[in-house]
């Protein structure tokens, strides 16, 4: 199969161009993810085939959600660029094919396992990619610091949990008129009723979602565009264990 014509004509359903920099960027990611998944459990998904379809491609159609991409400022601006932060980004997705595909791009990768944020280095290192971090801690935890909170363009998240403690984790850390981002599964109706009222509390408002389909593949995903339109109070987020037991 060839992996550059079906990742270029993604790109291109999304409105991006792939060169061969940025391809050859993506297979140096997939064989550190390789390597490194054979030592810490990153993902069940090692085959090169499967990595660039249900992980790279999948990452890529969140550009479909076309305010990340539009008033990037060419200028180089770097205090005008937006600022983007992945929670429980695992292996670096989405956070790491945004990058790639669009270096202008300020991008945050948060993880509460350590070892991951080691593997996450090392693919910034080795790629030589600049304005992206990654920091290890729990997300609750890292939205009560100012210097996070209310600070961000778009939390995006590609996380398994329900949509409700999504929210909660994501949306304090989005300016108000910024957007949570959550990439879904196919079905997405019964999280999006039971999340209507962490939606309210939090500040929130689904704008639309948007339905992808993966090349080359039967997969039909969601991306779920939540608007934040008020500040969240400083009641949220709760601790880890509130969240998950009794989600708002």
């Amino acid at each position: 199969m060839d992996y550059f014509q079906l990742m270029k004509a993604s790109c291109e359903d999304v409105n991006l161009t792939l060169d061969e920099t940025k391809f050859n960027g993506f297979v140096t990611y997939m064989k550190l993810l390789q390597d490194w998944n054979e030592k810490i459990n990153l993902t069940s998904i090692i085959e090169d085939e499967q990595i660039i379809k249900k992980h790279f491609i999948d990452c890529i159609k969140i550009f479909k959600l076309k305010e990340i991409t539009n008033s990037l400022v060419p200028s180089g601006d770097k205090a005008k660029r937006k600022r983007i932060i992945d929670i429980g980004t695992g292996a670096g997705f989405p956070g790491i094919p945004m990058k790639i595909m669009v270096p202008e791009l300020n991008i945050v990768l948060l993880d509460s396992l350590n070892k991951r944020i080691n593997f996450l280095n090392e693919v910034i290192n080795t790629l030589n990619l600049q304005d992206i971090s990654a920091i290890h801690g729990r997300a609750e935890d890292f939205a009560r610091d100012n210097f996070y909170r209310n600070n961000f363009d778009f939390a995006v998240s590609r996380a398994v949990a329900n949509l409700a403690v999504l929210s909660e984790l994501s949306l304090p850390y989005v300016k108000v008129g910024g957007y949570f981002i959550a990439m879904k599964g196919p079905s997405v109706e019964e999280e999006i009723i039971n999340s209507k009222n962490a939606l309210d509390r939090l500040g929130g408002k689904i704008e639309e979602i948007i339905k992808v389909d993966i090349e080359d593949t039967d997969l039909k995903h969601n991306i779920v565009v939540i608007k934040k339109f008020k500040a969240t109070s400083n009641l949220y987020p709760r601790k880890a264990g509130l969240i998950n037991k009794n989600p708002l």
